[in-house]
């Protein structure tokens, strides 16, 4: 279908007779000076664009609309004397409709903003916020004439001031990170200390009682799932769910207005920077899940919300033989062209916007390979990364891919440039599968263990590339990690469906809840053994919220549409032993450098000494033999770490040295005698048991030589002082 309509609205038909002066075209989006408002917005392809003013009390029909006239390199932009923050906005887009031809302009859609920095509302799923008229048997070929302004959310002018009150970011090392993913409504929903209309809110998460949790857990940065104003989708309204991860953006610069305590227009920008500003004070950074690979627009049946009537053709990597239909590489519907320098633009102004203007620390991107796609491969040399390593405000904050996305050729664990950090999924299943008695080799578990040297060592990158994971919000979480093999998503109208190997779990001989003590106790040391290897693991560790304490989703493996109990945190039901334990380990970690290395093992005598600065042990006392690393299996073995291995200086130059630890592993569902290598030191303490959630220091002294019981499925450390 061929349409081309033209812009017929006058340039003062409007009834508050507003003044209207030419503007500028930077920067993009709406910027108060005081005086008034400046708009600009990017199309290129656009034959006229209109700007729409709506009142607060009436923001289903705009109260003045204004063609824009003026139009620098694309950009479309106006100035309008006398606005204020507050003022509700959006755009109407004339050119076009052509879907085969990748254009889909339809004036009677109201667009929202790319770069507002607020929207107000969520849209109301209606047929008018589609382009095409739904039902017709030539589908998103067909044209809809039925007007959205109705059903949908308004952009917002924001008053970008803010009193940081000197606010100084913790500017903390990857080595001595911790990181904590969270959900900001599901971390505080449920939490009693917590006033009831703060719960669920930026404001929640900047409460005394979190501060005060955080800090006494151990954590340094808090990871928050997206943020980001987004779209709850239409089949998940249908069903009565709703989108509760977020994972499915509008706004790129806009914090999300679910998560404000406030009601009035644009209070969740204010509110998220008090969040920001409360947690630096306790020295925890924030680091944003971003999500920069598609939009809430889905595919060619998609509504018509922002980009694609402003410019589909500008912001979507279209097929090439059928430019009506989208490359999907997220499984979404859509992907973002980053080859076009629009797209690119919109992402870094908005990382800059964050990390200026909202003081966040970092960024997760998810699905981050398909940023680095050059047409059909991915490329960790692409115009996306080139961008960020010379850029001198987001090159100097924390940068964590999520290295994969769905397409063929999308797996770039280990192919991410030096200064990024990757989630590990391979730590993640090697570890998952030792515990639960899986096929694991000693060579790939050392791998894990060490940093992951097997993808991270060459191109200069660091142990701390490795951010290790042993759950996340896309999965089991711990507890069901060791208490189901199988899904139990019905919640989400899906069927049961054997979930073992696809969790790499374990539910320790019983489906589910169970009264079996022996069971119980099998899964609290567990959850411990997962939590301390992770932990006493070279890299960054992740903890997801509530880990450390139990938090079950009964047995749903992908609760992205749950925004109820089983998401959010039960505050009551909390195991308070595991709670204790998780501190006193995350505390135990920070204390000793030997678990926080910023350079490799190098398998060599440390100068002055015959010590390596790693060996790994057997059973029986002696060093695992060449020809074992293949084949032997991650059952029960020991790793030396020399403390005079570190082979770093503090910040004041000083050489860093620690204790030396023996990390004793026993993954078997058998006890062990262990024999204490002769080589490695004169005597040794106690510090840490798994098997019964011990962490201190025992009065006990073991020799070398001493042969000393390893309990089933548990992890020892001993430890020697440096001479």
């Amino acid at each position: 279908m061929n349409l081309h309509i033209e812009n017929q609205v006058l340039e003062n038909e409007n009834p508050k007779q507003v003044k209207v002066y030419p503007g500028k075209p930077y920067p993009l989006g709406a910027t108060w000076d005081g005086k008034g408002v400046n708009f600009s917005i990017f199309s290129e392809h656009a034959e006229g664009i209109e700007l729409c003013l709506f009142d607060a009390d009436n923001p289903e029909k705009e109260s003045t609309v204004i063609k824009v006239e003026e139009v620098t390199h694309h950009i479309w932009h106006v100035y309008i004397p006398g606005l204020r923050p507050g003022q509700r906005y959006g755009y109407r887009a004339y050119g076009l409709y052509e879907p085969q031809n990748g254009h889909r302009f339809n004036p009677n859609k109201l667009l929202i903003d790319p770069y507002a920095r607020a929207v107000d509302g969520d849209v109301q799923w209606d047929d008018a916020v589609f382009g095409y008229q739904v039902g017709d048997n030539i589908d998103d070929l067909s044209f809809s004439e039925t007007d959205s302004a109705a059903f949908i959310p308004k952009s917002v002018v924001v008053d970008n001031y803010f009193d940081w009150e000197n606010d100084v970011k913790p500017d903390i090392p990857y080595s001595d990170t911790v990181i904590y993913e969270a959900h900001v409504k599901g971390f505080t929903r449920l939490h009693k200390e917590i006033p009831k209309e703060a719960r669920g809110t930026y404001a929640g998460m900047a409460h005394p009682a979190t501060l005060r949790y955080l800090k006494e857990l151990g954590i340094t940065a808090v990871e928050l799932l997206p943020v980001h104003h987004f779209v709850s989708d239409q089949h998940l309204a249908k069903k009565g769910l709703a989108n509760y991860w977020g994972y499915n953006t509008l706004g790129f610069f806009a914090p999300d207005f679910r998560y404000s305590s406030g009601s009035a227009a644009a209070d969740q920008v204010i509110e998220f920077k008090k969040m920001v500003k409360a947690l630096h004070k306790e020295g925890i950074e924030v680091i944003l899940d971003v999500v920069y690979n598609h939009t809430a627009e889905g595919n060619h049946l998609g509504p018509t919300l922002s980009f694609r009537g402003l410019d589909n053709a500008s912001y979507y990597r279209l097929c090439s033989d059928e430019k009506s239909k989208y490359m999907d590489y997220t499984g979404t519907g859509n992907t973002l062209n980053v080859q076009l320098p629009n797209v690119l633009a919109l992402i870094m102004d908005s990382l800059r916007y964050w990390i200026t203007e909202m003081h966040v620390d970092g960024f997760r991107f998810d699905l981050a390979a398909s940023l680095a796609r050059t047409l059909e491969e991915t490329d960790s040399l692409s115009s996306f990364f080139n961008i960020i390593y010379q850029d001198p405000v987001i090159s100097q904050v924390k940068l964590i891919a999520e290295p994969w996305d769905i397409g063929d050729k999308g797996y770039m664990v280990g192919k991410f440039p030096v200064g990024w950090g990757e989630w590990n999924d391979k730590y993640r299943d090697h570890i998952r599968d030792v515990w639960r008695g899986g096929d694991v080799t000693l060579y790939e578990f050392a791998n894990r263990f060490t940093g992951s040297p097997d993808l991270y060592q060459g191109d200069y990158r660091r142990p701390t590339a490795s951010v290790n994971l042993l759950t996340a919000h896309d999965g089991f979480t711990l507890n069901d990690l060791v208490s189901y093999n199988e899904k139990h998503n019905q919640a989400n109208g899906e069927d049961n469906k054997d979930g073992a190997d696809e969790n790499n779990s374990w539910n320790c001989g019983i489906e589910g809840p169970t009264n079996n003590k022996q069971i119980i106790l099998l899964r609290q040391k567990q959850k411990r053994n997962l939590l301390t290897t992770m932990f006493l693991s070279q890299g960054v560790p992740m903890l997801m919220a509530g880990d450390e304490w139990g938090r079950t989703q009964q047995g749903n493996n992908n609760a992205y549409c749950q925004d109820n109990e089983i998401s959010w945190l039960d505050w009551q039901s909390a195991d308070p032993e595991l709670l204790a334990y998780t501190k006193s380990l995350i505390r135990f970690c920070k204390e000793h450098p030997s678990f926080r290395r910023r350079r490799w093992f190098q398998g060599l005598p440390v100068t002055g000494s015959q010590r390596k600065d790693i060996l790994w042990i057997q059973a029986d006392g002696s060093s695992v033999a060449d020809e074992q690393w293949d084949d032997a299996l991650a059952k029960t073995f020991g790793v030396y770490l020399n403390g005079k291995g570190i082979r770093c200086v503090n910040w004041d130059n000083e050489r860093i040295t620690d204790d030396s630890f023996l990390i004793i592993f026993n993954t078997s569902k058998d006890n062990v005698r262990f024999t204490l290598p002769d080589e490695c030191a004169d005597q040794w303490r106690m510090v840490l048991d798994s098997n019964e959630g011990f962490i201190g220091t025992s009065e006990q002294e073991f020799k070398p030589g001493s042969i000393i019981n390893v309990a089933s499925c548990s992890v020892l450390v001993l430890k020697c002082r440096v001479s």
